[in-house]
């Protein structure tokens, strides 16, 4: 679970809510924003397409989706599976009894904690044999958690510089702001299906030496496959979007969105691939350390490719 930095009020207006969104969107991913009363408790949640199409003086309260699917704090990872496959939500909200919202919880994160169990890994990180447990001594417990905690610090600070670097391009095309989660949640997706495979495949012995390149190369293409068709329909809602908002880019935006969507999904699929064979060659637990470099690469790339290809691009 992870902190929820988009919490709006329900007295808000559009306009009010865009612009508070809009400064978080600079230094996280925003999905949804989630609607809250005076106590804290959820009182639903509203998409970007809500936002981008509906009058500034509306109320954010007119425009929010009331009936909110929401986990628990202590739901298992194995039922949160479960639930999520059915509804594919990218991002699902945590509360306790009181329907408070605690924080949220990324699909993409389910899954691959749930791959973590599946592979029955010992979760082991770099030089240590076994996982964590409750009556672990607390200097131990510290000796496990702290490096991999500054490791996605670093991670998290390099994802936040893509942001950064492209910020004049975000300011004059706040449109793909909105998109910006899109192409993550579709490459991290990508990467996750490309991980599940190898850590199958590891786990099984089905990975022969000298295999590696062959299931780098397989899932890059795959990648390229699955994103070429999702660009399309990707970029089709850009182009929409844009001419929604009288952009004379819109053409543009959308072909940069197609693009990115492609070079996004194929490099997941390389991550997916690589992260887990490159870790074992190292003696690291690809289970336990390849959703923080894949996570790494796959924001990275996504966002590096949107707001890259739009500053060369859309001029």
């Amino acid at each position: 679970m992870e902190p929820a930095h988009a919490v709006l009020k329900q007295g808000m207006t559009v306009g009010e809510a865009t612009e508070a969104l809009r400064s978080v969107m600079k230094s996280t991913f925003v999905t949804y924003g989630y609607v809250t009363d005076a106590n804290g408790r959820l009182e639903g949640l509203v998409t970007m397409r809500d936002l981008l199409f509906t009058d500034d003086a509306a109320k954010v309260g007119d425009v929010m989706l009331r009936k909110v699917f929401t986990f628990r704090p202590e739901t298992e990872i194995s039922e949160a599976m479960k639930a999520s496959l059915s509804r594919h939500f990218p991002v699902y909200p945590v509360c306790d009894e009181g329907n408070r919202l605690l924080g949220l919880v990324r699909g993409q994160a389910i899954f691959e904690a749930e791959a973590f169990e599946i592979t029955a890994q010992a979760g082991s990180m770099v030089g240590v044999e076994k996982e964590e447990r409750i009556s672990t001594p607390m200097f131990r417990s510290f000796r496990f958690r702290h490096p991999w905690l500054q490791l996605n610090l670093l991670t998290a600070f390099l994802a936040g510089g893509v942001v950064a670097y492209f910020q004049g391009t975000i300011d004059r095309l706040v449109i793909l702001a909105a998109f910006l989660p899109v192409l993550a949640g579709q490459s991290g997706n990508t990467g996750c299906q490309a991980l599940a495979v190898t850590l199958r495949g590891m786990t099984l012995g089905e990975i022969k030496p000298g295999d590696g390149l062959r299931l780098v190369s397989k899932e890059g293409f795959l990648g390229a496959m699955n994103g070429a068709p999702i660009g399309i329909v990707a970029g089709a809602a850009m182009y929409y979007t844009a001419l929604a908002q009288s952009s004379p880019h819109a053409l543009l935006l959308s072909v940069v969105v197609f693009l990115a969507m492609v070079g996004a999904c194929t490099i997941s699929g390389i991550s997916g691939a690589i992260v887990p064979l490159t870790l074992k060659r190292f003696g690291a637990d690809p289970a336990t350390a390849s959703s923080i470099f894949l996570t790494t690469a796959t924001d990275i790339v996504s966002m590096g490719m949107l707001l890259g290809l739009a500053t060369v691009i859309v001029r």
